[in-house]
């Protein structure tokens, strides 16, 4: 949710305190309808967009008993979709009812490190409310012409996991390997599971690029990244433009190579899910 002005964001927190048990703590429970929730915030004149909506638990499709965003929410009051750390374009793009909503990819601001993971390149005039409602409308040239994001396979919920035995399985409500009721079904299973129920979109989208934060690298040690921060700008050059020769200036030879075998997604992953992130797996050097 997004509203035009400090005045109205105070509105609306004065309002939203009587739906919630503790206004001041983060991840509360919102005792209301979610279609009244939309009606306030356009009230407001604010945007209202679906955040990581594939997650397990709590987001729109995290459910299993919902398989469409019509049951919880009035489609003509949505203005983009946020996609979360295990999904991507090509993924929600398999959920037809989805094509007409912009899509976002943002990181949740739960750390520093966590801040910049995920964003969107947008064409606008002008840094401005205004100009973003503009861009998630697609209206007169503004629009997110890129959006940045992790390998989905880097996310904490994109296979199934039994949380008992810690093992990857199909999805079934007990698991075959141990009997734990501890199933988490994971996001690329889900979104096949909608997906099954409607055809796919084929409204054109920005590119979607993916990158995995500094942080993953192995071998990449705090001092050494607080050094390459230091003198090559920010972690989106570095991860996405930086030359060979400037990080290994800074850095080490075997460090250099793995940003760039990242950077040309010469990598492999073990995939996260469960809650657990998943993680980089060094590749030997082709000679």
């Amino acid at each position: 949710m997004f509203l035009p002005t400090l005045e109205k964001m105070k509105r609306f927190s004065n309002w939203y305190q009587q739906f919630v048990k503790n206004p001041t703590l983060s991840s509360q429970r919102m005792y209301i309808q979610a279609q009244e929730l939309q009606k306030q915030v356009k009230a407001f004149e604010g945007l209202f967009i679906p955040a990581h909506v594939f997650t397990p638990f709590k987001s729109l499709y995290g459910k299993g008993v919902k398989t469409s965003l019509l049951e919880v929410f009035n489609p003509d009051l949505i203005d983009g979709v946020e996609l979360g750390l295990s999904s991507d374009t090509s993924m929600a793009d398999t959920i037809h009812e989805l094509q007409p909503y912009t899509f976002l990819t943002n990181s949740d601001a739960h750390s520093l490190e966590k801040i910049g993971r995920e964003y969107q390149k947008l064409r606008l005039e002008a840094p401005t409310f205004h100009e973003l409602k503009l861009a998630l409308n697609e209206f007169k040239g503004r629009e997110v012409i890129a959006n940045y994001g992790m390998n989905p396979l880097l996310g904490k919920y994109y296979t199934t996991i039994c949380r008992g035995c810690h093992q990857r399985i199909e999805y079934t409500k007990i698991c075959p390997n141990c009997g734990s009721k501890k199933v988490i079904k994971g996001v690329s299973e889900r979104i096949k599971e909608i997906s099954a129920t409607q055809g796919a979109s084929n409204r054109k989208r920005p590119p979607y690029v993916h990158q995995v934060p500094l942080e993953y690298i192995p071998g990449l040690g705090p001092k050494t990244l607080e050094k390459l921060r230091d003198v090559l700008h920010h972690d989106m050059y570095i991860i996405h433009k930086a030359t060979y020769e400037e990080i290994k200036s800074h850095s080490q030879k075997q460090l250099a190579e793995r940003i760039l075998q990242l950077r040309r997604g010469e990598l492999h992953i073990n995939p996260g899910g469960g809650g657990t992130y998943g993680s980089v797996i060094v590749q030997k050097n082709k000679k």
